[in-house]
């Protein structure tokens, strides 16, 4: 059995994910409405915030309630808003299989209270979590979500309609169609853990969109191996750290900032204020640290990367990342020693880089 333990340094710390944050609200839930029914600030809408393992429950459990839909799960995924723009699902897609794919998800999780195990055996892989410090079950939206994410994980990046070989829930039996059609077979309950398995067959299945340099500067520029927003400490940095990551994602306006912060679009803009800057100029320089972040992979070429940004085309990423270091995107990869991009098919890469 492998065991994704986290920390060697272990503490009842939770954090609850901006994105799900944003899906919940998406499907007509305000984040302010499930903490004042769990009893707790809403400062905690933050994902920023540390929490205890009992105070990550009880968001879970309000949520639960005031959805009040066996199904909730099912359609926070089948929505696709927010809730799939998690870090490590983003980079999963682009991974060697399905695999491998699992593989980043788990370390992607941002609880050190979360312990995420796997084991393999007989040609079948079977994933389950625990809880550290719980003094209760887990809360079946939450478990629910993490089952229904891998689902999709595997069925996106595979292109197939990949099932489960089993799908186990420890609470006592309560049947949903709407689970029971979207895995394709049918849950069963009162087990000793919260387990989901897979085909070994399944699980190797290789991601057509399968991307190395794409997951190597993603795993880079997301901390995801660290499963959190770099640690920073001024409210500037925190808002460019969110906005690097919404960039990527498609998302980069005030109101998506603000839901991934937990806070409203004017508090946001009054606290930007506040700290001597403007969104806009937060949004230029975190567009600038990630482009340069981008062009120091030597397997991106400009085109995907003035994509990936949200540029139009090529040549108007290449006029900003000169006006930002004052070099060609070619020249600038030579003084840094990193070797000339390949020409692509459509030949982009050598014509910006070298060719001005």
């Amino acid at each position: 059995m492998t065991v994704r333990d986290g920390p060697r340094r272990h503490a009842d710390v939770a954090r609850f994910p901006g994105a799900v944050w944003r899906a919940i609200q998406a499907a007509g839930i305000a984040p302010a409405v499930i903490l004042d029914r769990a009893g707790l600030p809403r400062s905690y809408a933050d994902p920023s915030t540390a929490m205890s393992t009992a105070q990550y429950f009880s968001i879970w459990k309000a949520a639960e309630a005031l959805a009040d839909d066996p199904g909730f799960a099912v359609r926070l995924v089948r929505a696709r808003t927010g809730v799939e723009q998690q870090p490590g699902f983003i980079v999963g897609l682009y991974a060697s299989s399905f695999r491998d794919a699992l593989e980043r998800l788990m370390r992607s999780r941002l609880s050190a209270s979360e312990r995420l195990w796997t084991r393999e055996a007989g040609g079948i892989w079977t994933m389950g979590k625990d809880w550290r410090y719980a003094t209760e079950p887990e809360p079946a939206l939450s478990v629910d979500l993490t089952f229904a994410l891998v689902v999709e994980l595997g069925r996106r990046g595979t292109g197939r309609r990949i099932r489960p070989a089993h799908v186990q829930y420890a609470r006592p039996r309560h049947p949903s169609s709407a689970l029971e059609a979207y895995y394709g077979c049918a849950p069963s309950f009162d087990a000793a853990h919260n387990m989901i398995s897979f085909t070994s067959e399944d699980l190797d299945t290789p991601f057509p969109r399968y991307s190395p340099e794409f997951v190597e500067v993603m795993t880079r520029a997301l901390s995801i191996d660290r499963g959190k927003l770099p640690v920073v400490e001024r409210f500037s940095d925190r808002v460019r750290a969110a906005l690097k990551q919404a960039i990527l994602n498609g998302r980069p306006e005030m109101a998506a900032i603000a839901s991934d912060m937990g806070l409203g679009v004017r508090t946001l803009q009054r606290r930007i204020t506040r700290s001597g800057t403007t969104f806009r100029a937060l949004l230029n320089e975190a567009r600038r640290e990630l482009g340069v972040e981008l062009v120091a992979s030597a397997d991106l070429d400009v085109g995907r990367i003035a994509s990936m940004l949200g540029y139009q085309d090529a040549g108007s990423f290449y006029r900003a990342f000169k006006s930002w270091e004052g070099v060609s995107f070619g020249k600038w990869r030579a003084q840094q020693g990193i070797a000339p991009q390949a020409a692509t098919s459509s030949g982009r890469a050598h014509e910006f880089g070298h060719s001005r």
